[in-house]
């Protein structure tokens, strides 16, 4: 497949994808009706405000091991375009191993934390309660995640983006039944408030983890990887997975501490603004997922090239990639700067949260189109081994650059949440140039293609 002349790069790039820009659409379209079923609950600028600091701060923990995908995708993906299918299946039985511990353990630990941690980071002690409830239960589900997390990167590695998009379609549809049922108390569940969207979440993860089990064990896998056969730890794959994946596991980190604490930025500059931020990230989904998706295309492309020996044909995919990302966040962008109040009128019937957000999304919406060229070049690095300069890449411009701009222009010039978000398109330009200029021009394409 990826060895295909010149006029067949796109459509490699785009049959990955695609399937994996629906199954993430999917996932920002939950994001969207949860976030409007918790802004149509009474006292939703503290809903809200909660909302934002809990999905965040969840986010948060979850990202240092849902990287555990990245190991498990880069190295299947190598081992696949090398033709080492049985390799594959080894990778995929210790990812499984060492997530349902770490599951268990993360999960048992999180949940005594939970309501410490939302009092700590929130601004008003009704914010932080609500924020811990729904950290609480949302932790219910981690172990069950962490198993579907090294199911993704099997199936991201071989190229099977089509399994992640139905179990995404079938699992979010089924979560905003579980959140509408238990956020609002319909059909004789329990009312439980934003809560209910964490219980409901970790519903659906349980459902997601059946959906992967499933469809593992059908013969068309089970016999070409021979998975589930001889099950042995494998300390010297553990290693390569976590030697790929812990400075994507810090990276998820420092980008959710960055903007957890530009959340907390915005609730010093008062409550309705933090509710607002939280408007402006959920709209911001409508983009930067489908980005995601297509870094998970050439996370795949360029690990099976570098599995064949194909560098060139890496660099290749990652910026025709990156030149297809681009014109999708260039055309959304120009929706969030011209209909600003129409995208945040989906997540809120508040009318003065719209109005303190909508210049924030103007902002957001100029700044985002360059994000995509970052996210796809640096998934691109992350396979072919620079997993580290990416992560550096990021505490930089995240904690060093944005998070000091917001609080600098929003709180201390008093230029309040439009000014907090005038740092936004500065972090964003200054990790793309960065990404980029490693990229074109490292060491990557002279050296092995391990980590």
């Amino acid at each position: 497949m990826i060895f295909a002349p010149v006029n067949g790069y796109y459509k490699n790039i785009l049959k990955l994808s695609l399937p994996a820009i629906a199954g993430l659409s999917t996932q920002m379209i939950l994001s969207l009706v949860d976030t409007a079923m918790v802004g149509r609950l009474e006292n939703a600028d503290y809903a809200l405000a909660a909302m934002g600091l809990g999905v965040i701060a969840t986010w948060a923990l979850v990202s240092f091991f849902s990287s555990l995908a990245t190991g498990t995708h880069v190295l299947i993906a190598r081992k696949f375009g090398s033709k080492d299918y049985t390799g594959c299946g080894t990778v995929l039985n210790n990812s499984l191993m060492v997530c349902l511990v770490i599951g268990i353990f993360v999960a048992a630990f999180a949940l005594t934390l939970a309501h410490p941690f939302a009092q700590f980071f929130a601004a008003d002690k009704t914010v932080g309660f609500y924020a811990g409830e729904f950290i609480f239960y949302r932790f219910l589900g981690l172990p069950f995640f962490l198993l579907t997390v090294s199911y993704r990167g099997f199936f991201f590695g071989i190229g099977k983006t089509k399994v992640f998009m139905f179990s995404a379609i079938v699992v979010n549809i089924l979560n905003i039944i579980f959140n509408y049922f238990l956020i609002f108390g319909s059909f004789g569940a329990p009312k439980m408030g934003l809560a209910g969207s964490g219980m409901g979440s970790s519903l659906a993860t349980v459902c997601d983890c059946l959906f992967y089990f499933t469809i593992s064990t059908l013969p068309s896998y089970r016999h070409k990887f021979n998975y589930f056969k001889k099950i042995k730890i494998d300390f010297s794959i553990i290693k390569e997975i976590y030697k790929i994946s812990l400075p994507v596991s810090f990276q998820n980190v420092f980008i959710l501490i960055g903007f957890l604490a530009f959340i907390s930025i915005s609730g010093l500059i008062g409550i309705k603004e933090q509710a607002a931020s939280q408007g402006i990230f959920s709209a911001l989904f409508m983009s930067l997922l489908p980005c995601f998706g297509f870094g998970i295309a050439v996370q795949t492309l360029v690990g099976n090239s570098i599995g064949a020996s194909k560098k060139k044909l890496a660099m290749i995919y990652g910026f025709e990639t990156a030149k297809i990302a681009t014109y999708y966040t260039f055309l959304l962008g120009l929706v969030f700067m011209i209909f600003p109040e129409l995208i945040l009128g989906i997540i809120t019937t508040d009318q003065s949260i719209i109005q303190v957000a909508k210049n924030g999304l103007r902002i957001a919406g100029f700044a985002q189109i360059f994000y995509a060229c970052g996210v796809v070049l640096s998934n691109g690095l992350q396979s072919a081994g620079n997993t580290m300069y990416v992560m550096f890449a990021e505490v930089i411009t995240n904690l060093f650059i944005f998070v000091p701009l917001a609080y600098l222009f929003g709180k201390v010039l008093h230029l309040g949440l439009t000014g907090a978000w005038a740092a936004l398109p500065v972090y964003i330009l200054s990790y793309t140039t960065s990404i980029y200029i490693k990229f074109r021009y490292g060491k990557w394409k002279s050296e092995k293609g391990k980590n």
